[in-house]
């Protein structure tokens, strides 16, 4: 996995790119310079952009409209200490698969990098709520009650998993099955829903209370 990192935080992210460097990750470059970071993306197109928000050039925000507008589609990942509502609204629809947070455990940011590089969403568990409305208006309609009756009682149990966060290898050590049957179902799912990604079907889930816990943490 190549990453590129834009943070105008110089100890942050030296610190960071010497931690993903130990793990094996390998860091194209991380620049404080919105500019010259945007440079980089379009020469280097990493695997991943992990980007700041709150930076005196440019936001990361209109650093990430930037890169859309130059029709560069490799994932971009938000990795800020902004909590607020709109950064996270603005984020996603402005293209960005991921918004996470500065405080993470290690292990876990690298564990949401290599999801999002796979092509999944990543929120960090503390926005659910904010997930929830900014997934919301991506979805013209939500499913009928009679949809979910079309889901059999596994793929109900998977979807409640999903819920709650949980990847496919842990719903699949967690109810004893293997992690392509969990795909397998997981894909039924979306299709039954009518829906494109596990983001919107766990943002459904906990919308309808379908499951006893509320929780969710796509990725």
């Amino acid at each position: 996995m190549q990453i590129l990192m834009i943070d105008d935080h110089a100890l942050f992210r030296i610190g960071l790119r010497e931690l993903l460097e130990r793990r094996g990750i390998d860091v194209i470059d991380a620049v404080g310079d919105c500019n010259q970071g945007m440079a980089l993306a379009e020469q280097t197109k990493p695997d991943v952009v992990v980007l700041d928000i709150r930076m005196p050039q440019m936001s990361g925000i209109e650093v990430l409209r930037e890169l859309r507008a130059k029709g560069l589609n490799m994932p971009i990942a938000m990795l800020t200490t902004s909590r607020d509502e709109k950064d996270v609204i603005d984020s996603l629809q402005g293209g960005a698969q991921g918004y996470l947070l500065k405080d993470m455990e290690p292990d876990d940011l690298i564990r949401a990098l290599n999801n999002i590089v796979q092509g999944q969403t990543v929120v960090a568990q503390e926005l659910t709520m904010v997930l929830a409305r900014a997934v919301q208006g991506e979805i013209h309609e939500a499913p009928d009650d009679d949809v979910f009756a079309e889901l059999t009682p596994r793929e109900s149990e998977i979807l409640c998993h999903l819920a709650e966060g949980q990847s496919n290898k842990m719903i699949a050590y967690n109810l004893g099955i293997s992690d392509g049957t969990v795909k397998l179902h997981v894909k039924s799912i979306l299709r039954k829903l009518n829906v494109h990604s596990r983001v919107e079907a766990a943002v459904i889930a906990v919308e309808k209370k379908l499951c006893s816990k509320t929780s969710v943490d796509v990725d």
